[in-house]
């Protein structure tokens, strides 16, 4: 016959906490790496052709998966369009902001940009101007996007050229909304043809020209 032992269960028994137990599944993806995938597959496809099948392939997540973390579709479009407004303004806010000669700031926000539009074996140019604009046409949240990318754009264009001519750099003459206009009009037209992959030689031919209209030949 087995005797059942008397000896109370140890203190370390007693005391020793419960482990947690793990709610629900662990998230499988990284949501600034799947919002990145979105955002290349958008500005290559646009919005009307690209599905969520696509998207889903594109970021190893499922339709729920895709819902519960950014909505629907048009909500995931217009986080992907912040992201890239939001990466673009990053990298070369601090250009605008600089001390070099006019010339020179305006050389590398141009090379940027161009960087920007010519990634890939298959550019694809600017996502304000070759998608979103046309989205921008029946949807009042999206023309909101653009219209304050534009102005924003246009604004630090004439913020430069009006340190410029405090600078002695443009003549005192100089508009310098119109200076800026024409210096957003040049970003938008590299990025276009960027898309119909013309060579960047000739991109930069473009821009070398605007600069010469800007600030003078050299």
């Amino acid at each position: 016959m087995v005797q059942k032992s008397n000896k109370p269960p140890s203190a370390a028994k007693m005391d020793a906490p419960a482990a947690p137990k793990r709610r629900g599944r662990p998230r499988a993806y990284e949501p600034d790496v799947a919002l990145g995938r979105a955002l290349d597959l958008f500005r290559r496809d646009g919005f009307s052709a690209t599905s969520l099948d696509d998207l889903s392939a594109a970021t190893g997540m499922n339709r729920p998966s895709l819902y519960g973390a950014f909505g629907d579709k048009r909500e995931l479009y217009i986080k992907s369009y912040q992201r890239y407004r939001d990466d673009a303004r990053t990298a070369m806010v601090d250009i605008f902001r600089s001390e070099a000669p006019l010339r020179e700031r305006l050389k590398r926000i141009y090379a940027i940009a161009l960087d920007i539009y010519t990634e890939g074996e298959s550019p694809r140019g600017c996502f304000t101007v070759m998608t979103a604009a046309s989205e921008a046409v029946s949807d009042p949240a999206i023309r909101g996007m653009v219209l304050e990318g534009f102005v924003e754009l246009d604004k630090a264009f004439a913020t430069c050229f009006g340190i410029a001519k405090e600078r002695g750099e443009l003549p005192a003459s100089t508009d310098a909304t119109v200076l800026a206009h024409l210096a957003s009009a040049t970003i938008h037209t590299v990025a276009i043809r960027a898309r119909a992959q013309v060579p960047r030689k000739e991109l930069e031919a473009i821009v070398k020209g605007a600069l010469d209209v800007i600030c003078g030949a050299k």
